[in-house]
């Protein structure tokens, strides 16, 4: 009798866990959101990629209408990095809706700010847009996992208010995305600031180079697997 107990017990264990593992291994789709360090080309995409490859975790499929381009290697780059693109923009065309009705992603990352901040945006202005752009993520999938950045540093020719403005942004951002997230579509944020220097990690102050592109990748990359994983 009490090897038969043992026995319906551990088949109650198996039949419990099955669900879980099932939904660990299918495949999550991604979808990188921003402007031009996104998707003009993004490099760090393909290196973040690159690294998942070498991790293991295989079971991702990134979703957006734009393709990935030239990194030197083949990698799954579709996204949604809009050159010159506003958070702002975004919200007043109604422009997000539409990209994920096509993409139907599982979870978005979401680096965007930076040409709101050159426009002298305030910080206020950008989380509002931030949070519009989030009930449309929850429209799109109830239980949808959203990483926002605390967006790279800048400090380009034309603009020497950039970067205060930019630390401005960084600084109001986690208690932003305390108050918006939820256990059932948690907000992470992914601290893509410390480190970066856009001396050396920029050719221009604002998009990232070689160094930049390995610095972003991996400020991404453990925060990604966790939410593939999750």
């Amino acid at each position: 009798m009490a090897n038969f107990r043992s026995l319906i017990a551990f088949l109650g264990t198996v039949l419990t866990l099955a669900p879980a593992v099932a939904a660990q291994s299918g495949q999550v789709r991604i979808m990188p959101l921003g402007d031009s360090i996104t998707g003009s080309p993004g490099c760090w995409r393909a290196l973040l990629w690159r690294k998942l490859q070498e991790a293991g975790v295989t079971n991702t499929k990134f979703v957006g209408s734009l393709p990935g381009q030239g990194c030197g290697f083949d990698y799954d780059g579709a996204n949604e990095g809009h050159g010159g693109i506003l958070a702002t923009g975004i919200v007043a065309r109604r422009e997000l809706p539409g990209w994920l009705a096509s993409a139907s992603p599982d979870v978005v990352m979401m680096h965007l700010g930076t040409n709101d901040v050159w426009s002298n945006l305030s910080p206020a202005e950008i989380l509002a847009a931030y949070s519009t752009m989030v009930d449309w993520m929850r429209e799109s999938k109830a239980t949808i996992k959203i990483l926002v950045a605390q967006i790279i540093p800048m400090r380009p020719s034309n603009c020497p208010q950039c970067y205060d403005r930019v630390v401005a942004l960084n600084q109001a951002i986690p208690d932003w995305a305390a108050s918006k997230s939820t256990a059932e579509s948690p907000i992470v944020v992914v601290d893509c600031w410390t480190g970066f220097n856009p001396s050396s990690d920029t050719g221009d102050g604002v998009h990232p180079n070689n160094s930049g592109n390995e610095k972003l990748a991996s400020s991404w990359f453990e925060p990604l697997v966790q939410a593939i994983q999750g």
